[in-house]
Formats: structure tokens, sequence, C-alpha cells
């Protein structure tokens, strides 16, 4: 199996307020956040590659249109977890790029969600 990945930045803030109010993720605050795609193919296009890395820059287009700095809270439909972003995500992709297989969202350099079906 061959894989790529991709690497995007983008800056914005939310509010997990469902936790309790004594949880520091239920008050407002932000992340610098990182997202990597995965694509994954069993065999290389005419090309060379699983995908042209230039066929992703949709998704930066997308991420930094709808995603960086802004409030993530009006953006998504669901609680703005990284998990949720990774499958969020992962969704977009998939419906352009059938070989998408994982995508990970990172909220610091230590913390990272994958959602990989």
């Amino acid at each position: 199996m061959f894989r790529i990945r991709k690497e995007f930045h983008f800056s914005a803030s939310h509010q997990l307020s469902h936790l309790p109010d004594d949880h520091q993720c239920a008050r407002l605050h932000g992340h610098n956040y990182i997202v990597v795609v995965e694509l994954a193919a069993e065999a290389l296009n005419d090309d060379g590659f699983v995908r042209d890395y230039h066929d992703l820059k949709p998704l930066k287009t997308y991420i930094d249109e709808t995603f960086d700095h802004r409030h993530l809270n009006e953006v998504l439909d669901v609680a703005s977890t990284a998990e949720n972003m990774a499958r969020h995500f992962h969704d977009w992709c998939a419906a352009r790029w059938p070989e998408t297989s994982a995508v990970l969202v990172s909220e610091t350099p230590k913390t990272w969600a994958e959602y990989r079906p």
C-alpha cells in the first residue's frame, strides 16, 4: 500500500460549553490547528503518484475560507472537538478524493485525534 500525507494549518477559537464550568475547555479559547490528510492506494497512477499533492489545494482553500480565524462553534454542526473535526475533514476529503484513508487533527504539539474508517 502506498500512502501520502499533506499537512495544513489554521488558527481558530472554540468552546466546549457542554463540559462542566470548571473544565478548561468549557471556556472560550483557541488553538493553532494542524490537519493532516492521508491518501492511500494499492497502485500508483500513470504519473507515479497516489495523487498529485497539487490536487489537494481545494482543501487548503476550504480551510482558509471556512475555518481559519473563525469561531468553530459557528462553523461546525457538532461539538468542535478534534475528533469531530477529524471526521468532518475526512468526509469532506473522501467526497473529493476516494483515496482518502485518514485525517488527523492536532490542537497542541502533544495531542492528536485521528479518524480512519
